[in-house]
């Protein structure tokens, strides 16, 4: 069967940054640089590290989709909470988790975010909100909104974000969950990173729809595309959301159409897509986009982004060091964080 070709991407990105007159900061561009570079470097070396055969499982890297959450997280606050799927590992790098812990988890060793028991699909962190990284494709949907049902239930103004990819959304559980967060008015934001492939499908093989910002229609949900290259896109886009969830209104959906430079996983030939195309996509690289408008807004000096570019290759160099020298969990640990001792008031005794 002949590939279908993804979508092409906008040029609004491509060309070379003139000199800024942009609404954000010259500390914003330098956070998402700083941030996104950091993603890219630690998914580099996980990259190259499975392929050593340093730690094993399945290893989904996010080169390329960075933009997502740099922009996510500068429109959110600290006590929001983020949830998403397998392909999780730039999520917490970008709420501030220490990328030791995350390297620590990928080898499986019990200094790791989930004390090594979860690998590369089940990051964790509680202290930045990060609720997880799930395996089970689309259940996070569900998951995700009820963590919103309780933040609504206890009054508070936060607000629930829950990554998905284009291909979980054929799950039916996102219907049924739609349906009740529309009518409860929960405070949750439903991101589709969509980078044109499921696994190696694409999208137009696999729906008549390919706007996925339509499947909130028939539930009357606020709905939009966005430019998933732009840092400045997304952040603008979920704001706008978070305003909405803030106030009670409810959810909205966002279909954010990005693009992965690697495969699905470490196992993907990748032969339903050519080079070309995604050369084509890297012409939009947000890395390079911000770096560009650090440099022409003359924001940092060359020595000051060299120093940047040290830290970030000296804190991933940091991340393998302290995972490899790290113990692997115990085997009495195999019965540990499976049951949560009960808490209730009394005890009923049959």
């Amino acid at each position: 069967m002949a590939t279908k070709t993804a979508s092409k991407p906008s040029k609004t990105t491509t060309k070379s940054a003139a000199k800024s007159t942009s609404k954000f900061s010259k500390e914003t561009y330098i956070k998402w640089y700083k941030d996104m570079l950091l993603m890219r470097r630690f998914e580099e070396k996980a990259g190259q590290l499975y392929i050593q055969q340093k730690f094993g499982g399945f290893c989904h890297l996010y080169i390329g989709q960075e933009a997502i959450v740099a922009g996510t997280v500068s429109a959110s606050k600290p006590t929001d909470s983020h949830m998403t799927a397998y392909r999780d590992h730039a999520h917490p790098i970008g709420l501030g988790t220490d990328v030791r812990v995350l390297m620590a988890e990928l080898y499986g060793r019990s200094t790791g975010c989930s004390k090594g028991k979860g690998g590369s699909m089940h990051f964790f962190d509680k202290e930045k909100n990060f609720m997880g990284g799930h395996g089970i494709v689309g259940a996070q949907i569900p998951m995700g909104t009820g963590v919103a049902f309780a933040e609504q239930y206890n009054g508070t103004d936060n607000v629930v974000f829950v990554s998905m990819g284009d291909g979980a959304v054929r799950q039916g559980a996102l219907h049924e969950t739609f349906n009740m967060a529309m009518n409860w008015k929960l405070p949750v934001i439903y991101i589709i990173e969509n980078n044109n492939y499921a696994m190696g499908t694409s999208v137009e093989r696999t729906t008549n729809v390919t706007d996925l910002s339509k499947i909130g229609d028939s539930y009357e949900m606020p709905s939009k595309s966005v430019n998933g290259m732009s840092p400045e896109a997304v952040h603008e886009a979920i704001e706008e959301a978070v305003a909405r969830a803030r106030r009670g209104d409810g959810p909205s959906l966002l279909d954010i159409r990005t693009y992965r430079y690697k495969g699905h996983s470490m196992s993907d030939p990748q032969k339903y897509r050519t080079k070309e195309e995604v050369a084509e996509w890297m012409e939009q690289d947000p890395i390079e986009h911000c770096l560009k408008m650090i440099q022409s807004n003359k924001w940092l000096t060359a020595k000051e982004i060299e120093a940047i570019d040290a830290w970030v290759k000296n804190e991933v160099e940091e991340s393998v060091k302290f995972a490899e020298e790290s113990p692997y969990p115990d085997a009495d640990d195999l019965y540990e964080d499976i049951y949560q001792e009960p808490n209730y008031p009394y005890i009923i005794e049959y």
